[in-house]
């Protein structure tokens, strides 16, 4: 598939410094979900590790193109979220896994050639994790790249981020989104756009999904709890039910939405009683309660607290 055309800046400009034997030994890939960082940074790496590279782009046919595809090229690892004991997934990268890696970084490349190693998530390392992270970025190893990805830098300890060179994916212009948007045969590629806050990669997954019909529930279900028409515990537990980050996500919007028409004196689109500065505050929550989805508390209790505040 064609890279998008946001990527291509990012492109030239790593393949100018590796022309010039200027890679740095950390980067940080960083930016929204959704546009194309690690399909970036798997094409970045393949054309790094070929041995037929012809213009940044691996020859998809070498020795080490082969090892790559089978995921058993012994220069190249992955950290990502390991295993318990008991066999489940953590929901961290921890220190015994970075500690595994520092281990391994202190042998001399077994081709002779880069050693790549990818961290993603890398905002989900826990702080012991980061903390042991700093002595392989301090003092990198010759040929040695480490490329951290993270949908959340802000996360990352600014020690961490200060010793990795950062390269940002930002959202495209909205022509250039619609572009390639129709390009991927996205139905209602406008509508799309707007649903996804102008990210095109999340634009394309969404309608594929079936998130449209989604975020158009999510505003029945508010517009119902101003007019008192439902509980929010019945909401919640509809919310809970489908995808709740998503619904979280077209909740905020809506919040916004909201208060622009409040702004311009105008009805609301929901018919939301909560003044400029309530409003305000809901977002903010609704996006805090996204965020604390993915840990330990209980979900149906941290939407419906969210729900009652808009009822």
């Amino acid at each position: 598939m064609t890279s998008p055309s946001w990527h291509e800046a990012h492109w030239q400009r790593l393949q100018s410094r590796l022309a010039r034997e200027a890679l740095p030994h950390a980067l940080l890939l960083c930016g929204p979900a959704g546009l194309g960082k690690r399909a970036f940074l798997r094409r970045f790496v393949r054309g790094l590790l070929c041995e037929r590279p012809r213009e940044g782009e691996a020859c998809g046919q070498c020795r080490t193109c082969l090892l790559l595809d089978a995921g058993t090229h012994p220069d190249f690892v992955t950290i990502s979220y390991g295993l318990r004991k008991d066999g489940v997934q953590r929901k961290e990268i921890v220190v015994e896994q970075i500690r595994e890696l520092s281990a391994r970084l202190a042998m001399a490349s077994q081709f002779g050639g880069w050693q790549v190693v990818v961290i993603d998530p890398a905002d989900a390392m826990n702080t012991a994790a980061a903390n042991a992270l700093l002595k392989t970025l301090e003092e990198p190893s010759p040929q040695t790249l480490l490329l951290l990805v993270a949908d959340a830098p802000w996360r990352l300890p600014q020690t961490i981020r200060s010793r990795c060179q950062r390269i940002e994916f930002q959202l495209p212009r909205p022509a250039e989104a619609m572009a390639w948007l129709a390009a991927q045969d996205v139905t209602d590629p406008a509508a799309a756009l707007q649903a996804a806050g102008g990210n095109p990669g999340l634009a394309q997954a969404w309608a594929e999904q079936g998130a449209l019909a989604r975020r158009q529930a999510v505003r029945k279900d508010l517009a119902a709890l101003a007019a008192g028409r439902a509980e929010p515990m019945e909401v919640a537990r509809r919310w809970l039910d489908a995808e709740p980050e998503q619904c979280l996500w077209f909740a905020a919007q809506a919040a916004v939405d909201e208060a622009r028409a409040r702004a311009t004196g105008g009805a609301t689109p929901l018919g939301s009683q909560l003044d400029a500065e309530a409003l305000a505050d809901w977002f903010a929550v609704a996006n805090r309660t996204r965020d604390a989805l993915r840990g330990p508390l209980r979900g149906d209790l941290l939407l419906l607290e969210l729900l009652a505040g808009w009822h």
